[in-house]
């Protein structure tokens, strides 16, 4: 397969994360894009923990919907820019639901080794997304 053809199925198993798993909720499939060895800069390590992390996302915000801004990339790495937004709707990082409404954006670097992503590198407006719902310091 050449660099061109690998790089498209590697930016299209990008778009299935966001479109079909994350914006769906359809936990299962991140079994099917996510590798087992699966490891991020935030800690998380193989699929469960990757999962949880949607579930934990989606139980506060179930209605949440990314939208990919920006998605590029070069051999091995793809480079996604993206937004969401969503209904504070349960309990997230302390916070009681609010039922107020959210933005969060982001920039995530994920390695995709043999198909499946491997390691994702995500920096996130975490402090714009805690003071969107009222959190206290």
């Amino acid at each position: 397969m050449n660099s061109a053809s690998l790089l498209e199925q590697n930016k299209q198993l990008i778009r299935r994360l966001y479109e079909d798993c994350f914006n769906t909720g359809n936990l299962d499939l991140a079994n099917e894009l996510v590798s087992a060895d699966f490891s991020s800069n935030r800690g998380e390590r193989g699929q469960a923990e990757f999962a949880a992390n949607i579930s934990g996302l989606r139980k506060a915000f179930p209605n949440v919907h990314f939208v990919i801004e920006d998605l590029f990339g070069e051999a091995d790495r793809i480079a996604v820019r993206w937004s969401f937004t969503a209904i504070h709707h349960g309990p997230f990082a302390g916070v009681p639901a609010t039922g107020k409404a959210v933005t969060q954006h982001g920039n995530v670097i994920y390695q995709i080794s043999n198909g499946r992503i491997s390691h994702a590198w995500v920096q996130i407006d975490r402090l714009g997304l805690m003071q969107q719902i009222g959190a206290q310091a």
